[in-house]
Order: structure tokens, then sequence, then C-alpha cells
């Protein structure tokens, strides 16, 4: 029996949520055309379409049928091709995925494993559904980026002077894991021999910092963000994004 899903997984303010790198996620599954991948959590489906563009049979695990339903209408709209053909959708919690072991070349999870009761379990039946030597991928948001600390330095400076609302280092209400590099390398390497940790983006929420992007001519804002990514992944702890790969145990 389905668990009813809580209103905030679907009642959700957008306006201060981290990017997640899709490339970067995308890159780190190593896998060629025709393999099969199962996303976690997939929400409106969106992942699965751009990885079935690339020619990939893909698996969308959503517990929510709101979320299932919406995704269907939005593949309608948008007029996805391959949607139906190799991209199929299967309602259920990632914590508990309905196919047997080793069923997929891959398996991810973008953006998502910090909204779960579970989160250790979700990565034990991602790599328990994935074969072995495949790839388990985990892209999450890093509360401890340089962004967050230097938001965080500057309100204490401040003291009562800040004022009362959710900032940027805050987890978000529904977040129920404030997730750091040391904390989900610590979860995923309990099922998953970790082969690749990277990040995407730095300084994501700095003040000023997307203005000073919007003010810059165009060649020397794409040298600024190829910095900060370089920046990200030489240091994942510091990014605002981390991703996380490697094969199951």
């Amino acid at each position: 029996m389905m668990r009813p899903v809580r209103v905030v997984d679907l009642d959700r303010d957008h306006s201060s949520v981290f990017p997640v790198g899709m490339e970067a996620t995308y890159d780190a599954l190593r896998v060629k055309p025709g393999q099969r991948v199962v996303d976690s959590a997939a929400g409106l489906g969106s992942d699965g379409q751009n990885l079935a563009e690339r020619g990939l049979r893909v698996t969308n695990v959503e517990p929510s049928s709101t979320m299932t339903e919406l995704a269907g209408m939005v593949a309608e709209r948008q007029k996805w091709k391959d949607w139906g053909s190799q991209v199929t959708c299967a309602r259920a919690w990632s914590e508990a995925m309905p196919f047997r072991d080793g069923a997929f070349d891959a398996a991810f999870c973008k953006g998502s494993i910090d909204h779960f009761d579970d989160p250790a379990a979700a990565i034990a039946e991602m790599a328990r559904v994935t074969r072995p030597g495949g790839r388990v991928v985990v892209a999450v948001a890093n509360f401890e980026s340089l962004g967050c600390r230097w938001l965080h330095f500057r309100d204490r400076l401040r003291g009562p002077r800040v004022a009362a609302t959710r900032k940027h280092y805050h987890v978000p209400s529904d977040h129920f894991t404030r997730f750091d590099l040391p904390l989900i390398r610590e979860q995923l390497e309990r099922y998953v021999e970790i082969e690749e940790v990277t990040g995407v983006s730095a300084f994501w929420g700095m003040p000023r910092w997307a203005a000073l992007l919007k003010r810059l001519p165009a060649p020397f804002a794409r040298l600024l963000l190829r910095g900060a990514d370089a920046l990200a992944r030489f240091r994942p702890g510091l990014a605002d994004i981390i991703v996380l790969a490697g094969r199951p145990r």
C-alpha cells in the first residue's frame, strides 16, 4: 500500500533552490545507447527525457501520482518524442523500488536525496537494482558550499540586524537532511564503491554575484563561470552541488 505524499512534496517554493548540475550527473553515469537507467524520485521526468534523447532506456520512479500525471501532461505538451517508447514510469518509493536485483545498468538521483525520510535506504535500493559493474550516481545540494559559508559568516557579523527570514544556507522545509561532502560520502560508501567525486558551480547565492555576471560582457561572464566550475571540481566540498559516482558493492 502506497504511503500518502506530503503536501510539501508538491507545494514548494523554488525561489532559492540550489541549481543541480545536469551534464555532470549524466556524464558520471557512463552509459551507452540502449542501456537501462533508473531515475530515483524523477519528478516531472525531464532528466529521463534528456537521457532518452541520448538513446538510453529510462525508468522514472516517482511516488506521487500527481507528479506522475503532471509528467505525462508535460511530455504531451512538449511533444517529447521518446516519451512512452524509451521512457517508462513506475509509481513507487525510492526506498522500495519494485525491480529485481541488477535490473539496470545505472541508477541516479539528482537533487532529491535530501528530500527522503531515509536517504541511506534509497541509496541501498539504487545499488541493489544496478548490475555489478554498473554505476550509481547521486547529485546533492551542498549546504556547506563556499557561498553558504560566506553568507553565514556575513550574517553572524551583522548579528541582530539580519532579517528573520530563511537564508540560502538554511535547509528548506521539504528537505530532511542537511548534506555536505562528508555526510553524503559516508552514506553512499556503505553501498557503493565510490570512484568519482566532483563539484558543480560555486558562489551561488553570494551577494551581487549574479548582478556582476549580468553587468559583464558575455565573454568575461563565461570566463568567471568557468573559473567557478574549475574551483568546484578541484574542491567539491566548497561546490554548490556535489556529484558522487561509483559501482554497487
